[in-house]
């Protein structure tokens, strides 16, 4: 009877064991390759990240017949991994799913090229031939943005568009759909959170670029209207017929208010003579804080912000009529058109609306260059 006993508890402890070993292997990630070529070479897996360096994450001799197994016991973070041998390497989709062994078949001639068969992973394979299509420009801009709108693979279309549009500031509304798939579908993954750091700095880069373009002597001023400190709502294009300081400062701006002595001096020398100046004040909630806040918060901040624009208005005796402000920090609108990044910064503008000076600062400086627009106009 104890015999019997025994031999149940080690019948059960063997069949624990086997089904504890069969559930591990299920949850890794193999990787093997048949490529003609690489005989005897090295094979490397790398880690992709958008924006940042691959890592290598394992590493193995390939056999004489140009064969290799590499086993990720523990799995693989869903992502995109580089096989490479050499100069050569390939991408590949890792998804979510356990047990995958993806396997790829080709020359390592044309490795780089996609023309491989890959077995394993459709996504992987999908890739391949999407690469393949991108090599021999049979796809453009607007396939790309279908493939976005269309695939079940946030993965994998997140890598395609960031290789094949990548910072192009025309495409960053597909960028940013397949940002928003990727982060519903992996929130807490690393690539994640660089792709939106990624398209951050490329929006921030099209918005220069497009300030530069805009904003440069003798072009027209790009209109501003926003609400001042009491709501009510000025346009710099109604002040054509002036010669007009365009003034981005803040009360937090300690430079800023150094320079505001400079700006009333020059103001009420010449206010009578045809000068104004147009505030624009960065005061407010930086809107990338606003996902941390509440409602409320957001409320009671912007209006701690907007008290000390106006006591800062007092305190440096700004009389001018012209003070605005979208409380938004660097992300307001007149700042972004006008590619303003860091400030006190200053523009001046003639009588017509167009720009005469895309950088002015101290008395000396301003009261230079008022001068020369009195004196010809």
């Amino acid at each position: 009877m104890k015999l019997r006993y025994a031999k149940r508890i080690l019948f059960l402890l063997v069949l624990s064991v086997a089904l504890w070993s069969c559930g591990s292997e299920s949850s890794g990630v193999t990787i093997k390759g048949n490529i003609t070529g690489s005989e005897n070479l090295q094979v490397f897996v790398d880690h992709v990240v958008i924006g940042k360096a691959n890592s290598v994450i394992a590493r193995e001799q390939i056999s004489g017949q140009g064969t290799f197994d590499i086993s990720f016991e523990e799995g693989l973070e869903p992502g995109i991994y580089n096989v490479r041998i050499g100069a050569k390497r390939i991408s590949l989709v890792v998804d979510d799913q356990p047990g995958q062994t993806i396997e790829i078949d080709g020359n390592l001639n044309t490795l780089q090229n996609y023309e491989v068969t890959i077995t394993g992973s459709d996504n992987s394979q999908q890739m391949a031939n999407i690469m393949q299509k991108l090599i021999a420009r049979e796809m453009n801009a607007n396939d790309i943005t279908q493939l976005v709108e269309t695939s079940n693979s946030p993965m994998m279309t997140s890598y395609v568009a960031f290789r094949s549009l990548g910072a192009n500031g025309q495409y960053l509304e597909t960028h940013r759909q397949a940002q928003q798939k990727l982060a519903a579908k992996y929130p807490d993954s690393e690539m994640t959170v660089e792709y939106a750091r990624f398209i951050e700095t490329a929006d921030q880069q099209y918005q220069r670029q497009v300030a530069q373009q805009r904003i440069r002597v003798g072009a027209p001023a790009p209109e501003v209207s926003l609400p001042s400190p009491d709501g009510k709502t000025y346009n710099l294009s109604d002040l054509k017929g002036q010669i007009v300081l365009l003034d981005f400062w803040a009360s937090w701006c300690r430079p800023c208010r150094m320079e505001n002595p400079n700006v009333v001096k020059v103001y009420e020398k010449y206010k009578n003579q045809g000068f104004t100046v147009f505030s624009v004040s960065l005061d407010g909630v930086d809107p990338r804080l606003y996902p941390r806040m509440s409602e409320d918060q957001i409320t009671e901040g912007n209006e701690q912000s907007r008290q000390k624009w106006i006591n800062a208005i007092a305190q440096d005796r700004l009389s001018w009529p012209y003070h605005v402000s979208d409380l938004r920090k660097f992300q307001s609108v007149a700042a972004n058109v006008y590619g303003v990044r860091s400030i006190p910064r200053a523009f001046l503008i003639d009588r017509e609306g167009n720009i005469a000076s895309i950088k002015v600062r101290g008395a000396e400086e301003i009261e230079t260059a008022v001068l020369e627009l009195l004196a010809s106009s």
